[in-house]
């Protein structure tokens, strides 16, 4: 199978330190772009959206901790195994994540966020804005044990 090498394009700075499973919510944080790499241009007109797509990655899960097979989500013996595929956990083979989060502000190269579920020093690999068009169209199902779980992380 071939590799691939990605740069981060920038980082997280403050917001929380440590990984949480609630309450992100309220988190606000910034993304500071790479000097060496983009100049401030590299954000302009983000600032006419109301959300971005953050894709980052879970850098502080360690190799032995990667799942790829099945799991109980949270190790909740009361949820169903799930696949990794299934789930949205940080323990993932590539290791990202993906958040849409509201955008606070744009000055030079830092993005502020609100609501970003990455902790302060997390590698961005990617922002994009959102865009209605690329919301999923339709009802959006899912089980009940995500309901459940999810009752409180936002």
């Amino acid at each position: 199978m071939t590799s691939y090498q990605i740069e981060p394009v920038g980082h997280v700075r403050g917001g929380r330190t440590l990984p949480e499973d609630d309450a992100w919510g309220p988190s606000r944080a910034v993304i500071e772009l790479d000097a060496s790499r983009f100049g401030p241009e590299a954000l302009a007109g983000l600032d006419a959206f109301s959300h971005a797509e953050v894709i980052f990655l879970f850098d502080r899960v360690p190799p032995e901790k990667i799942e790829t097979g099945a799991r109980h989500p949270r190790n909740r013996a009361d949820w169903p195994l799930t696949g990794i595929f299934a789930q949205r956990g940080k323990n993932r083979p590539n290791r990202l994540g993906v958040t849409i989060c509201r955008i606070l502000g744009v000055e030079g190269r830092a993005l502020s966020v609100e609501g970003l579920d990455a902790i302060d020093g997390t590698p961005v690999i990617d922002i994009k804005p959102v865009m209605r068009e690329f919301l999923p169209r339709g009802r959006v199902e899912q089980p009940d044990w995500v309901t459940e779980m999810m009752a409180r992380y936002w």
